[in-house]
């Protein structure tokens, strides 16, 4: 087969939920280098304007956030070829189990869990009807690598994220539709950044020496230094497009070694 890589999604359009910032902005700055028409959703309009993203504002945590993606995509561009559930995160307090409240646990399955499943569930007729589609699920390594201190909530919903991904496919990869997980380590986000700055002047030491203790909390990551957003980017562009046509129903691991066993 040849492939145009440079254009191997015209005619595709995309919706990367979360895709402001971090890595889901390299996502869709890459899918649309691919050619795709890209949508991107958030609470908050991205610092930085772009007219060729198209955005819509909502709060995915709520059902009626979700609906309102799906009512406006399908109204505005007709239906969606290329799903990638990128939004998440955790706010959880540090402290273990016992400081979690059911509002800390049913937030954050909200966010990491049945926000994907809404989507999934409002755009995949119209992939089953066409017989074409691909859902990327980005779940994280805290999947099976959980930080029970501070993201105990976001590690379940993540690993509910995964069984749920695979039981999908199962579904609908006869039916022509790719589902795929990506499960990103440890990313290094403008967010990210800040953090080390803040450890660095806290603690009067380099943000280098910042890094390595965070680096050295997870279990070392074997690369040395966490992923760069483009890099997660990249891997999420090969998936989506029609080189990666025979994969589905796959986690895919992007963490530099940090996970250490089979």
């Amino acid at each position: 087969m040849d492939f145009n890589f440079e254009n191997e999604l015209a005619g595709k359009i995309a919706l990367v939920t979360g895709g402001t910032k971090g890595a889901g902005k390299a996502i869709a700055d890459r899918l649309l280098k691919a050619g795709a028409t890209v949508i991107i959703t958030a609470r908050n309009k991205p610092e930085e304007q772009t007219s060729h993203l198209h955005f819509i504002a909502a709060d995915l945590s709520k059902p009626e956030g979700t609906q309102q993606v799906v009512d406006q995509v399908l109204h505005q561009f007709g239906q969606l070829d290329i799903l990638v559930n990128n939004m998440g995160g955790s706010e959880t307090p540090g402290g273990g189990f016992a400081v979690l409240s059911d509002h800390d646990w049913e937030a954050t399955l909200q966010t990491n869990l049945l926000a994907p499943v809404r989507l999934d569930r409002g755009f995949l007729p119209g992939m089953v009807e066409r017989g074409n589609g691909v859902i990327i699920h980005i779940a994280s390594i805290q999947a099976t690598l959980p930080l029970y201190d501070a993201t105990l909530p976001y590690a379940a919903a993540k690993a509910g994220l995964l069984n749920y991904s695979k039981s999908l496919s199962n579904e609908v990869a006869p039916k022509g539709v790719r589902v795929l997980t990506v499960s990103p380590g440890w990313i290094r986000t403008e967010n990210v950044k800040f953090f080390l700055e803040r450890i660095s002047q806290s603690s009067n030491v380099s943000v280098e020496q910042a890094q390595q203790s965070v680096m050295d909390a997870l279990g070392g990551i074997p690369f040395g230094r966490p992923a760069e957003p483009e890099e997660v980017a990249e891997l999420i562009g090969f998936l989506v497009s029609p080189r990666a046509g025979y994969l589905t129903g796959t986690e895919y691991v992007i963490d530099g070694g940090t996970i250490r066993t089979i």
